[in-house]
């Protein structure tokens, strides 16, 4: 990376590239998080309700992003960098215990632990890496952003919800859009995400294990509320459809990541070009998710009647927005479109169009469109899994 010596605080050559399970344990708090954010957008299941819960995920997935990058670049195994991870994972319990009334009487807790949780961090990084100016000099950057975007952060503590969203929704996209150019500061340049700065292996197990705590906030909820149901038809059915949801996303997703990254020089590409690209993917995919988890807990309270206009959005909005993630990451790894679920999301639009403007039929039911829901995402399964068997898997392009 550079001829500068490296601190004892950064990773060397040659250390283990799998999470430790510090990172594992970290990844926990996530589904708190998770579950905090399903269970506040079912309660609002308006737009407004929509995007509050985007710009909170947005920024709790920020926070899980810059972990991930700190455990990736600098040495786990140190007692000041597993400290800092627990810090950061306090203030991320406290940003969840905020989530439901960020917009209300809680955006100070909120703030305050989303910019804690920042400045924890560089204040550990910044003098730790002083012996390698340039190493230095993404801690730096890095924390000049942030020093942009706490205006909009705290200004939204003191104004109105419609105000705090505007400035909260640009606040959160700053925060991402800086990290995608590079942190671009004065007199310090921007850093260049293509550079060596993530290792393929450990970035790639940090990006599935979210997907897992993703799946599991999704199990804990089904089950939470099944034992709450008292066992009744239309809860106990729903239940069992949204279970059979999180096995078929659970095999789309480690199906075709095990069938792009398992050539032997996938990996090799990905340790040097892997950048914001596939986080940002990940989000899109764990988003759907929680859409997912969202839906289970709405429909389990009304599986039956006519599903109204949100109900119906969040329903197949959670399977295609996963889908969709699914179809950048693979565009991502492969430079190539996975066709099959682009497919599978003009059907998802499909159905929509039916359940919306179609005739009083029954699936216009929540359970039903739930149900319809999973058969597109078990054709699609089923479509790759015969397409495989019949051709090898092509050698991968380079990841962006």
């Amino acid at each position: 990376m550079t001829s500068a010596p490296l601190p004892r605080i950064l990773r060397r050559s040659g250390e283990p590239e799998y999470p430790t399970f510090l990172e594992l344990f970290f990844d926990l708090v996530y589904i708190f998080m998770f579950s905090r954010l399903a269970a506040s957008l079912a309660d609002n299941l308006t737009l407004r309700g929509a995007a509050q819960t985007a710009v909170l995920l947005l920024a709790a997935w920020w926070v899980w992003v810059l972990t991930a990058w700190l455990t990736d670049l600098f040495n786990p195994r140190l007692p000041i960098i597993q400290a800092t991870v627990l810090l950061v994972m306090l203030g991320t319990l406290l940003m969840a215990i905020a989530t439901p009334y960020a917009f209300g009487r809680y955006g100070w807790l909120f703030v305050a632990a989303y910019f804690g949780i920042h400045l924890v961090r560089d204040v550990v990084l910044i003098p730790g890496t002083r012996v390698n100016r340039p190493i230095q000099a993404r801690s730096i950057r890095v924390f000049f952003w942030f020093g942009i975007t706490v205006a909009p952060w705290v200004a939204g503590v003191f104004v109105d919800e419609t105000a705090r969203l505007v400035l909260w929704s640009l606040a959160v996209a700053v925060d991402l859009g800086s990290a995608r150019i590079g942190w671009p500061t004065p007199r310090l340049g921007r850093t260049e995400l293509a550079s060596q700065i993530f290792t393929g292996v450990h970035l790639s197990e940090r990006h599935r294990a979210i997907f897992i705590v993703a799946l599991g906030e999704l199990i804990l909820n089904i089950g939470i509320r099944l034992a709450g149901s008292g066992f009744t038809a239309g809860p106990v059915a729903t239940c069992a459809v949204a279970f059979v949801s999180a096995v078929l996303l659970f095999q789309l997703y480690f199906q075709r990541v095990q069938r792009i990254l398992a050539p032997p020089g996938v990996a090799t590409v990905e340790r040097v070009r892997s950048g914001t690209s596939t986080s940002y993917t990940h989000l899109v995919m764990v988003a759907g998710v929680v859409l997912v988890s969202t839906s289970t807990s709405v429909v389990i309270d009304s599986p039956f009647g006519r599903a109204p206009v949100e109900l119906v959005a969040v329903i197949l909005g959670g399977p295609g927005l996963f889908l969709l993630g699914s179809v950048l990451f693979d565009a991502v790894v492969t430079a190539r479109i996975l066709w099959s679920r682009v497919l599978a999301i003009v059907a998802l639009a499909v159905v929509a169009l039916c359940a919306l403007v179609g005739p009083d039929t029954l699936l216009r039911t929540p359970l039903t469109i739930l149900v319809v829901a999973n058969l597109v995402l078990l054709l699609t399964l089923v479509s790759e899994e015969l397409a495989a068997h019949r051709r090898p898997v092509a050698a991968t392009a380079p990841a962006r």
